[in-house]
């Protein structure tokens, strides 16, 4: 294939972000979300290409320079297509388009429309960096660039305080992680000489500092994915525009962990002690962060604590060592995620800004369409069959139960939550009757065709996604198998009564989460209390277990204290030794400056001790 039409894919949105760059200001807001939305899409059409080309052919790599070269160590600016970019390309730029035109409608009110998508195009060309660079490196250069444009993206609009808080808290905690990442570049270049995969791939072997360079990765990726214990981020990350918290949430920056850690699935393999903790992490995220999302009431937070509970299962397929098994809800959660996300910007736009699902309710019929996608989207991501997070969902399950019985409790006790909380939302939000203002019910519509048209589109992926990997027969397994040395396709799990058992059980607690939903919502037409009302484990999940005020006390605190311990004492003890070197010689040439008082006396004096200095220097000298 053309090395030309893939290097197009990463340079189109390059080009949007330049065009609305530099001229974004002169152009009508019609064209400059034309240009962002285009470009995205010419990325998508070749992914499409490349994916048709990568059926039957060998991955294809690209080396546009030498970029270091340390004796016997280089580094290349290059990229490397093969199954698992193929993947992420198709999903990013087809999902990322999608979230672009529901943009240009969203934002249309927005006086900085024009920034807007310059950090949206920059954001997905930072993406497709990440997923098609050749080597570590190359993926650290989009790891941190999509870093940077979260921070500017989650604080577009930079004149709320809150929202400039929630963007530099993002920024500063994916820090930590990227430390992570950084370490284990370091380790990993040491043990093999080489940061390039492919390389990385024929060689990799245990090395007694390989669980170092795995950990520190896996760091990393709680970082960027918001696991345990680095994922309060995201939940504030909602400070953004919602097509931000779409693009974020389903198909790009938070899958970057999971994606490194499948490209790096053959060093994992070799480090099964790091892989438990993968897999404990992921469902202790999975359950805690369900918890938290069931008394949540800003539509936007259940949204984002329901995200990072899906990735602490994908963490936990990771961990497992099914790494097609989390690829699989990757994609599926894209779908569902992506719908849900612009479904809840789509009831926001209707009720004029408006986010807390008390003050919501009877939208169904103002909002069939939108009402109709998040619909479907809750029963997929509730784990309902067919949709596409049954079999995903599914299949993490099936793999905990045969490695880990705890860890399938867990994660199944995830699910079920995941089927009542999101249930809750779509009650408290569409059903009953409407608890807004008479001015807000006086202007209930449905949102413009450019922001419907995802929506469907997003809802019927969610539905029919699924069918890449039925169990017993899966294509995505096929498609990956020369990307994952232990892949499951050449060891596929037999479908028994055990498994259909558990497939039932999985449904059964789907139905249980929605039917309690159902009679607390509808039948009892309960609504939340106010925040200060709630008390018992409700305040406690309520507080988010308090772990940002234990951040507080444990971290912020303490660093604070010595942030000004050292700027008003260490720094002012400091400044006092180095001005005194000059204060000593000024007052010296003060008191000398008051023997120029004019006195004749005084200076004959001064003179005749100079001339008898002098000659008593030249006398006894010489």
């Amino acid at each position: 294939m053309s090395t030309t039409i893939l290097l197009l894919t990463l340079i189109f949105p390059l080009v949007g972000t330049l065009i609305n760059g530099f001229w974004g200001k002169h152009l009508s807001k019609k064209v400059s979300g034309t240009i962002a939305t285009v470009a995205i899409a010419a990325s998508f059409v070749t992914s499409c290409l490349f994916f048709a080309y990568i059926q039957d052919a060998e991955p294809v790599k690209i080396v546009l320079f030498e970029w270091m070269k340390f004796n016997y160590f280089s580094i290349d600016f290059g990229f490397y297509f093969d199954q698992l970019a193929a993947l992420w390309l198709l999903f990013i730029t087809g999902i990322g388009t999608l979230i672009h035109l529901y943009s240009t409608s969203y934002m249309s009110h927005d006086e900085h429309f024009s920034k807007f998508f310059t950090y949206l195009n920059f954001f997905v060309f930072f993406m497709l960096i990440l997923v098609t660079g050749s080597n570590l490196a190359m993926m650290f250069i989009g790891w941190e660039g999509v870093g940077l444009c979260s921070y500017l993206l989650i604080g577009f609009w930079y004149k709320n305080q809150d929202y400039n808080n929630a963007a530099k808290k993002a920024f500063i905690m994916n820090r930590i992680g990227d430390l992570g990442f950084l370490i284990g570049i370091f380790v990993t270049g040491y043990l093999f000489h080489t940061l390039d995969f492919v390389a990385l791939k024929e060689q990799s072997y245990l090395a007694p500092t390989l669980g170092i360079a795995t950990m520190a990765f896996f760091i990393a990726a709680t970082g960027k994915s918001a696991q345990l214990p680095l994922y309060t981020w995201l939940p504030d990350a909602m400070a953004g525009p919602t097509p931000v918290s779409a693009l974020i949430h389903a198909a790009t920056m938070v899958t970057a962990g999971i994606f490194m850690i499948t490209r790096l699935n053959f060093l994992f393999d070799l480090t099964p002690d790091v892989q438990h903790i993968i897999a404990i992490i992921g469902a202790v995220t999975s359950l805690v962060a369900a918890t938290i999302a069931l008394v949540q009431n800003d539509i936007k937070k259940v949204l984002a604590y329901s995200t990072v509970s899906q990735l602490g299962l994908m963490f936990l397929a990771l961990g497992l060592g099914a790494y097609e098994v989390a690829v699989f809800h990757v994609i599926t959660h894209a779908f569902f995620k992506a719908c849900l996300f612009l479904g809840s910007g789509s009831v926001i736009h209707a009720i004029g800004g408006e986010q807390d699902m008390r003050h919501m309710g009877g939208l169904k019929k103002h909002m069939k369409i939108t009402y109709a996608t998040f619909f479907i989207s809750t029963l997929a991501i509730s784990g309902f069959p067919p949709l596409s997070g049954f079999f995903s969902k599914d299949e993490i399950l099936l793999t905990a139960f045969h490695h880990n019985i705890v860890l399938w409790v867990v994660a199944s006790l995830a699910s079920i939550l995941t089927a009542f909380y999101m249930f809750r939302l779509l009650f408290l939000t569409f059903s009953n009757k409407f608890r807004g203002t008479k001015e807000q019910e006086d202007h209930l519509h449905e949102s413009p065709s450019a922001m419907t048209m995802p929506l469907i589109i997003l809802a019927v992926l969610a539905a029919v996604g699924g069918l890449i990997s039925i169990p017993g027969n899966s294509w995505l397994n096929e498609f990956l198998k020369p990307v994952i040395k232990n892949n499951a396709a050449s060891h596929p799990h037999v479908l028994g009564t055990t498994e259909y058992m558990l497939m039932g059980l999985a449904v059964v607690g789907a139905l249980v989460g929605l039917m309690v939903a159902y009679f607390k919502y509808i039948k009892n037409k309960q609504v939340p209390v106010n925040d200060n009302n709630v008390s018992g484990l409700q305040k406690l999940f309520a507080n988010k277990y308090y772990l940002d005020e234990i951040y507080q006390s444990l971290i912020v605190h303490p660093l604070n204290f010595f942030g000004s311990f050292f700027k008003n004492q260490i720094d002012g003890l400091i400044n006092g030794i180095v001005l005194s070197f000059g204060r000593i010689p000024a007052e010296l040439s003060y008191q000398g400056k008051k023997a120029q008082n004019g006195n004749i006396g005084l200076y004959l004096f001064a003179f005749v001790i100079g001339v008898c200095g002098l000659l008593y220097y030249l006398f006894m000298c010489y």
